[in-house]
């Protein structure tokens, strides 16, 4: 057991030194790691154990692969009982409630938003190492990543049965009872409460982050997700709160939103996203709001800008956008608000802060479909499925493309039989078209070199085919039009 010993003392070195274990508490959660390997005794190590790790990966890995040889857990254990000893191992969520708001309190937000986010990566909640995997790239203005770390959900309705939780406890993947719940491998979740509105919300880093220091705001309330004037208050409230960050709302319509729409959230963290960047098209004015630009955004789908520091205005204004849009109809675009299967037209909203006041992009949507287009008249079109299928959610919208870890190996693949002038097989005949636009990117140069830079490149010009899908109104001057129906003119 002399191997297991030095592994576990290892390991809690590692805490102290990176997760704030208590001297103090050092014999209490090292018991509590034998109960939980199913060990009944002890022996200190002869000599002191020191670990200079900064990330979990490694002393964990060890404790776990001695245990499983010396048949303490079995292998499909290695999970829960990675997320068990680190759970113990962790400072409790009052503990980690209490170190972010004093941080807040004594040196700002932003540092009690990176002291939050380091944590979450040494306790081993954050997958920090396996999302550093994941590829990611510009192109064509977009940000574009491969995730490798999550399976792909091609179908809307599996993709939010994935985040359903049977049994009733807790209601869904992102209640407040999941901190700490067992069931889900959430021993390492961590929160830390947040006020908007006059309502208690709470905020955590995601697991599996799109971006840097990805996170969800949630309500403390199991309430389904909705786009209200509230919403557009408790956006800013959270950005007055964390002006480093962005935050945003998905639609709450399937297909178009979030996979959980049970439960009211937003998302945002420390990126700004290439939308965020994108610059006005049209800008407008209106003599009623003298203190607001309203801005029709040069981006691929729909987005309309509302810039002020006014923060009563931008609430006023984005509730009308939101109201006029979720009864628009123009049945020639394929526009229809609702039918028998219900509300069609949604709004996603997303805020940030800069020197011009708040910024906010309220991005139209729609999740109508037809026979022509099953999964959504503005959502990827089929020629793009073998790319992207899935939802067009936030982060997507914003210019962040999240596509499927499978496209690592097959564009591999391709860029291979490129090269050796070889056609494509018929395990890879659905990339027909995607091949053939590589193919001319790359001309007369078939060089490993020149076809990689080729996939990216169409990687990119894809996704913004993807968001033009997406868009409502084709043409920017149908956006002027909408909003000059609103009393707002062009400058």
């Amino acid at each position: 057991m002399e191997k297991v010993f030095n592994a576990l003392d290892g390991l809690i070195n590692y805490a102290i030194n990176n997760l704030e274990l208590a001297a103090k508490n050092v014999d209490y959660v090292r018991n509590g790691l034998l109960r939980i390997l199913n060990i009944d005794t002890y022996c200190p190590p002869v000599n002191a154990v020191y670990c200079a790790e900064t990330r979990p990966e490694k002393p964990l890995n060890a404790l776990l692969d001695v245990c499983i040889e010396k048949g303490l857990i079995l292998e499909d254990e290695r999970t829960a009982t990675a997320d068990a000893v680190m759970g113990e191992l962790s400072l409790s969520p009052k503990e980690v409630d209490d170190k972010f708001n004093l941080l807040m309190k004594e040196v700002g937000s932003k540092a009690a938003t990176e002291w939050f986010y380091d944590y979450s990566v040494k306790s081993d909640y954050v997958k920090r190492t396996q999302l550093d995997k994941n590829p990611r790239f510009d192109s064509e203005g977009l940000i574009i990543t491969i995730n490798k770390a999550k399976p792909e959900f091609r179908d809307a309705k599996k993709a939010a049965s994935g985040n359903s939780v049977k049994g009733g406890y807790p209601k869904c993947t992102i209640c407040h009872e999941n901190e700490g719940f067992a069931g889900r491998n959430k021993r390492t979740l961590r929160t830390v409460d947040i006020e908007l509105d006059g309502e208690k919300w709470f905020w955590q880093f995601s697991p599996y982050g799109y971006f840097y220091q990805h996170g969800i705001v949630v309500n403390y309330l199991h309430t389904p997700m909705h786009v209200d004037k509230g919403s557009f208050r408790r956006l800013m409230d959270f950005v007055d709160k964390f002006p480093h960050y962005f935050i945003g709302s998905n639609a709450a319509l399937e297909r178009i939103g979030g996979s959980v729409l049970a439960h009211d959230h937003y998302q945002g963290g420390g990126e700004i996203l290439p939308m965020h960047r994108a610059k006005a098209a049209y800008t407008l004015f209106s003599k009623k709001y003298p203190d607001v630009i309203l801005e029709v955004v040069d981006w691929a789908n729909t987005v309309i800008r509302i810039v002020s520091e006014n923060r009563r205005t931008i609430e006023e204004i984005g509730d009308a956008i939101r109201e006029k849009w979720e009864n628009y109809e123009d049945r020639e675009k394929g526009i229809i608000p609702r039918t028998e299967k219900g509300q069609h037209n949604a709004v996603s909203p997303t805020v940030v802060k800069t020197g011009r006041g708040y910024e906010m992009n309220i991005i139209l949507r729609s999740n109508i479909t037809s026979d022509e287009f099953p999964d959504g008249v503005f959502h990827a079109h089929p020629e793009f499925h073998i790319i992207k299928k899935e939802s067009i959610g936030l982060i997507e919208a914003q210019g962040l493309f999240i596509l499927p870890g499978r496209l690592e190996k097959e564009l591999g693949e391709i860029e291979d039989l490129i090269v050796k002038g070889k056609p494509l097989t018929e395990e890879l005949k659905e990339f027909g078209l995607i091949c053939k636009e590589i193919k001319e990117i790359c001309g007369d140069d078939i060089s490993e070199e020149n076809v990689r830079s080729a996939v990216k490149k169409e990687l990119g010009s894809v996704c913004n085919r993807i968001l033009e899908n997406t868009a409502v109104f084709k043409d920017k001057k149908e956006t002027v039009a909408f909003v000059r129906e609103m009393g707002f003119e062009l400058c």
